[in-house]
């Protein structure tokens, strides 16, 4: 049960789409990554993915707008922070560098936050099948639940 807990924690932690993609990359120890155009690619890109992975329905359009939205605004709101610390990362103290990491920390959390309860409703109007797909795409996360692990027994799974 405590397994299936951090699982679901784990998936909160990974909901947020584009943005926790653009964090993963962002605040690697000693790398800075510009927000650019790419970066807005890939956003678009994941909110696609995750739309059609979900098979959002017509009548779910309305609640999948809202949602998308907030992954928008979190994305634009990170790559802000990240090309602020970009822009300053060649004259950033300890102390500077300690102060952005929390400041992107913080509003990664924030966005979680926003957007968590705009994704229950989405969810709670998913059939069971597009239940079990989101809860597989957040338990496992975009990369593996793209096909190179979705499926597969964990070693502890005997």
């Amino acid at each position: 049960m405590k397994q299936n807990a951090n699982c679901y924690t784990n998936a909160g932690l990974r909901l947020m789409t584009a943005a926790a993609f653009i964090i993963s990359l962002g605040l690697a120890p000693g790398l800075v990554f510009a927000a650019d155009k790419h970066q807005e690619v890939r956003v678009e890109v994941r909110i696609k993915d995750m739309h059609d992975k979900l098979k959002i329905t017509a009548a779910q359009e309305e609640q999948w707008a809202k949602v998308e939205l907030a992954m928008r605004e979190d994305a634009s709101v990170m790559d802000a922070l990240t090309q602020i610390r970009a822009d300053h990362a060649k004259d950033m103290t300890a102390i500077d560098d300690l102060k952005s990491y929390g400041d992107i920390t913080a509003a990664h959390a924030d966005g979680i936050k926003k957007l968590t309860p705009l994704f229950a409703v989405l969810y709670d109007s998913m059939s069971d099948t597009q239940k079990k797909e989101a809860d597989a795409l957040f338990r496992h996360g975009e990369h593996e639940h793209g096909g190179h692990k979705h499926g597969q027994k964990k070693s502890d799974d005997k």
